[in-house]
């Protein structure tokens, strides 16, 4: 008779013995698993200070950015759409989101890791044996069947290694979502600002062609009046460099449109019809007034601050991991199988094969190795603080630049439109004194070239104004849930 794959013993133990034992181990596994070697969760302290100016509590109530859906914040038809089209394609989003399920599959198998891993074996081995390597004498062929339940080596995790490991995973992943949505945020600021770029080089391409048509009907007047000597050839030269002039500027103008719309398209990920727009920039057509808070609600409004604190949180179960691998690890394995020399008496009485083999590994030599990789972790615990620090520093420079900006703007915008009326005011009587000879045509020409200068001025201003609201809006969290609705699928959320 062939010798089995696994030999039967003599003395059978009581299988509940044996259940016992293993739930026994499996359960102080668990209650193990529960020790973590890692430093606590603890916020460092924000390095910024307890309010954005010292007139911050003066500021006028308005909406809190975190609160506003950004279909509520932009007001502008044609600017939501675009948004919401740029949500759904652009290429950056999508590889931000596959990353996300990449970091999910990633905590899934580290988890997995915790549990003991069974599987379902069946083989069948034939052999022959030489006679003079058989006991016999003769030559044998001897055949092994076996049909059973293995369990692969599983750690038992008493100084919580694996735990840490699977912990670390866990705020990986949930950094790589954090980092989605700041992806969508950043999204959502750079097609408002992409837009509003469009709409102030419209507008500056509107005040140019009409300065155009103003000043070719000047030259027309001029060659009239050079032809009939009232008017010099110098003047006629002046009038043509000044309409040539209107000219560039509007070749100029309709070239960084062009570029702006090829932007805009690469934002969005499909192409764009943006026709000219006829009308003026407006404060309240685009979007609404906002309210700063205080700056401990970015720790809660800002999902890059999100992502590098779960970073940090990451680098804390690391460590614990690296502490833990100093410790003995104990591990399980074994199978329950039923094995016989002939397939007809596989599932006959008395062919129960079990192994159970618990081995216990010490480390005691391994060059440094464990404590190589213990000073590893902890430097990069001490970057990912570094980092956490630094992104709250910067979150604070992002609303104080956005909020001084929205004041001094605001100013800047009434200077230059009270600027451009007295200069609007002074081509007009600049232009009355040449036609009446009490002045040069050069006096006209500063005048009108001043006047275009300050009107595209104007524009610009009052678009930047228009970009530090977007600013302050993505500064203070605004937006960071535009694109909870496209996480990838899931199988089952993770535990808390």
């Amino acid at each position: 008779m062939p010798p089995a794959l696994f030999p039967t013993p003599t003395f059978l133990p009581d299988p509940r013995r044996i259940l016992a034992c293993v739930g026994s181990l499996a359960l102080a596994a668990v209650l193990g698993g529960c020790i973590s070697m890692a430093p606590p969760d603890t916020r460092p302290p924000a390095p910024v200070r307890a309010s954005w100016e010292p007139d911050a509590a003066a500021q006028p109530a308005a909406a809190s950015a975190a609160a506003l859906d950004w279909r509520d914040y932009f007001a502008d038809p044609t600017l939501r759409e675009l948004i919401a089209q740029a949500l759904d394609n652009n290429r950056d989003l999508r590889i931000a989101a596959a990353r996300v399920a990449q970091a999910y599959a990633a905590y899934g198998i580290q988890r997995a890791d915790q549990f003991p891993s069974f599987a379902a074996v069946a083989g069948d081995t034939r052999q022959r044996v030489p006679g003079d390597l058989s006991f016999t004498g003769r030559p044998l062929i001897t055949s092994q069947y076996q049909v059973g339940l293995a369990l692969s080596p599983w750690e038992l995790d008493f100084w919580g290694r694996v735990r840490s490991l699977k912990d670390a995973a866990l705020d990986s992943y949930l950094a790589s979502e954090a980092s989605q949505r700041a992806v969508g945020q950043g999204l959502i600021t750079q097609v408002a600002q992409t837009y509003l770029a469009l709409r102030e080089l419209d507008e500056r391409i509107m005040l140019a062609r009409r300065t155009i048509d103003s000043r070719a009907e000047s030259l027309r007047i001029f060659r009239r009046r050079e032809q009939v000597g009232s008017a010099s050839r110098l003047e006629l030269t002046e009038v043509t460099t000044l309409w040539q002039q209107a000219r560039a500027l509007a070749a100029q103008l309709e070239q960084e449109r062009a570029a702006q719309a090829h932007a805009l398209e690469l934002l969005v990920g499909r192409p764009v019809d943006m026709a000219p727009a006829t009308g003026l920039i407006g404060d309240a057509e685009l979007m609404r007034e906002l309210e700063p808070g205080l700056p401990s609600a970015l720790l809660e409004n800002r999902p890059d601050i999100i992502a590098a604190e779960y970073q940090l949180r990451a680098a804390n179960a690391n460590i614990g991991a690296a502490r833990a691998a100093f410790f003995p690890q104990i591990t399980l394995t074994g199978s329950l199988a039923t094995a016989s020399a002939d397939l007809s008496g596989l599932f006959r009485g008395g062919s129960l094969a079990w192994n159970f083999a618990p081995g216990i590994t010490l480390p005691i030599f391994q060059g440094g190795r464990l404590r190589a990789n213990l000073a590893l972790t902890e430097a990069q615990r001490a970057e990912a603080v570094a980092q956490y620090e630094r992104a709250i520093q910067g979150a604070f420079r992002d609303v104080a630049d956005a909020l001084s900006a929205r004041r001094w703007l605001a100013e800047q915008v009434d200077i230059l439109q009270a600027t451009q009326a007295a200069q609007a005011e002074r081509a007009r009587l600049a232009k009355l004194r040449y036609d009446h000879g009490a002045a040069a045509f050069l006096e006209v020409l500063d005048a009108e070239r001043d006047l275009l200068a300050v009107e595209q001025q104007a524009v610009q201003s009052r678009r930047a104004l228009l970009a530090s609201r977007v600013s302050l809006y993505a500064a203070l969290g605004g937006g960071g849930t535009a694109i909870d609705a496209a996480r990838p699928a899931q199988a089952d959320a993770p535990p808390p």
